[in-house]
């Protein structure tokens, strides 16, 4: 076993000890989302207080109704000395309760805007029909790398997002970690995400983006800061050489079909309407989460795409089957 290989193995053994986190609000795990959960816990149990409340008083009525059915004094028109006095009594109570609810909004969006400790990564996001692009900017131009869907963050790190539309109107959103950001053409939106435990957080666009919205997902790796070092340093490094017959042959179909659209580092593949693809293999999934990346879904992706995911910007490209398990062969040396 190699070094890219034992690199990427210990990095999934690390993932497998660690909790995964479902698209789910209602617990979090990060100082950016933690503020959130509670607003949204109070507001439920506030909520709910209001209706039961309100149910009880509907009963009350319903049963003194009852009671005094058959009564001419009943159905009299009255006005009742005390009647203001319940409307003054529980417009008041409304009034601070959400006067309460308004403040701790106005504290939590505070205490979300920005994170209290300077971010010491920055990852800018762009987003496409239906796939997110991620680039880790380091002040040192040749320390910058792409990839794609798929997000690594050291444990207890402050992350700043940079978000990009490319096409439509989109929206990033890891519950776990942090609200929600829209992901605008021609602007840039700032949002910041950390975790504090380990663990893979499933995300997803939230904002309809066309045909294949539902299928465009995201996650965030959050690892140890030496599992984190690990991972860029071989997402730094260029592809390796194919070293079989099969993956060489695999290679050069690679480069006359698919490299005017994605990027493997090391080649002479530069295209980027695609995803970059110098790394495939140490993806839990492709197609932005669609389909987990194994043997079985890199043949059937690479077939025919749009009978995957329809309308999605990858072409079906006419492959002989000896040419498409060569290729096959080919992107699982991508680690």
């Amino acid at each position: 076993m190699n070094g890219r290989h034992f690199a990427s193995a210990a990095s999934l053994l690390a993932l497998c000890g660690c909790s995964y986190a479902p698209l789910t609000y209602m617990r979090t795990y990060g100082p950016a989302a933690d503020p959130i959960t509670s607003l949204g816990w109070g507001l439920t149990i506030v909520c709910s207080i209001v209706v039961v409340v309100i149910t009880m008083l509907v009963l009350i009525a319903t049963l003194r109704a009852r009671a005094t059915r058959g009564s001419m004094a009943a159905i009299a028109i009255s006005r009742s000395s005390n009647g203001l006095l319940w409307i003054y009594i529980g417009t008041g109570l409304s009034s601070l309760v959400l006067l309460g609810l308004l403040i701790w909004t106005m504290i939590t969006l505070a205490a979300v805007a920005d994170s209290p400790k300077a971010p010491s990564l920055t990852i800018e996001i762009r987003a496409h029909q239906w796939w997110w692009e991620a680039r880790y900017i380091d002040p040192i131009a040749a320390d910058t790398f792409v990839t794609a869907n798929e997000l690594h963050i050291p444990v207890g790190t402050a992350v700043r997002l940079r978000l990009i539309g490319d096409d439509v109107i989109h929206s990033f959103w890891i519950p776990a970690l942090a609200g929600k950001t829209d992901v605008i053409p021609g602007q840039t939106n700032a949002a910041w995400i950390e975790a504090t435990t380990a663990g893979l957080y499933r995300g997803q666009c939230t904002e309809y983006c066309g045909l294949q919205h539902a299928h465009m997902s995201e996650a965030v790796i959050a690892e140890s800061d030496a599992q984190f070092q690990q991972w860029r340093t071989l997402q730094l490094s260029d592809a390796a050489s194919p070293e079989s017959a099969t993956s060489l042959q695999g290679q050069q179909v690679f480069l006359s079909h698919c490299a005017a659209c994605h990027t493997v580092r090391g080649t002479d593949a530069g295209g980027i309407l695609g995803p970059d693809l110098t790394h495939l293999m140490g993806r839990r999934t492709i197609a932005a989460g669609t389909l987990p990346n194994n043997l079985d879904s890199l043949t059937r992706w690479i077939a025919n795409a749009q009978a995957i995911k329809p309308g999605c910007q990858m072409p079906a490209v006419e492959l002989s089957h000896e040419d498409l398990v060569a290729v096959v062969a080919y992107v699982q040396t991508l680690d």
